[in-house]
């Protein structure tokens, strides 16, 4: 395989980033009015779009904002189309997160809003790293060198940690598990909990794939992913300490 993949036009080379990427955005928007539709929400048509929107701005400044601080020796260095350009998942995730409570708070909404989402970041996340991947090492989802059976060659002639179809496997597993997995059809879980779980999980897998990346320590050794995971396990705890309960029950 030759890295970046491209395909041509007219005599114009393009990515196939930037397609994974739009059918990403384009699939989980269709998912979310699908998985919609299925359910009675408590929560107005109005509400929605300005929850939406308040995810949406905020998943734009903390995809940035954490960007920026993954490499903080750079920072002084930051151009606006440097910063624009940059953009890292988990810190959308952070982002969006305080987006949609700043609106919630600021529309007097106090009904958790967030399981209906679950699926359908999921498939995006899916869809978008399998354009990550096709990037090889022009896009900062690839790991260290390995010897593992896993390594891959992403462009650069050394065999690397493939992180993008490492998190495309994971995604799998959280699909099959928030579809089928009994535990989360049973009432001791309360609305809004799924996207807790999804959360934590995520982060918890953002945390230690740090450790198998090329990564520059913003503080304690710690890089600003996994500085951004110790916040989210902080924000719901909880929501752990009760999930820790409900399995001793």
């Amino acid at each position: 395989m030759k890295f970046p993949f491209q395909f041509q036009i007219f005599g114009h080379h393009y990515y196939w980033h930037f397609i994974f990427e739009t059918l990403a955005f384009f699939i989980g928007i269709r998912l979310y009015y699908f998985q919609k539709r299925k359910i009675q929400d408590p929560i107005s048509e109005i509400d929605r779009l300005y929850i939406l929107i308040g995810a949406m701005i905020g998943a734009l400044l903390g995809s940035r904002i954490i960007a920026m601080l993954e490499n903080p020796s750079e920072i002084t260095h930051q151009t606006l189309l440097i910063f624009y350009q940059n953009k890292t998942v988990a810190g959308g995730f952070l982002g969006g997160l305080f987006g949609v409570e700043i609106i919630k708070k600021s529309i007097g909404v106090k009904i958790a809003s967030g399981d209906v989402y679950v699926i359908p970041i999921i498939v995006a996340l899916f869809i978008g790293r399998m354009g990550c991947f096709s990037m090889g090492i022009a896009e900062p989802t690839f790991g260290n060198e390995t010897t593992l059976f896993t390594g891959m060659n992403l462009g650069d002639g050394l065999s690397r940690h493939p992180l993008a179809l490492y998190e495309m496997g994971f995604m799998l597993v959280l699909f099959i598990f928030f579809i089928f997995f009994k535990l989360l059809k049973t009432k001791l879980l309360f609305n809004g909990d799924r996207f807790k779980l999804f959360m934590v999980l995520y982060f918890l897998y953002r945390f230690s794939v740090e450790f198998i990346k090329p990564y520059h320590s913003l503080y304690l050794h710690l890089s600003s992913i996994q500085w951004s995971s110790l916040f989210i396990f902080g924000y719901y705890w909880k929501f752990l300490l009760r999930l820790k309960n409900l399995k001793r029950e």
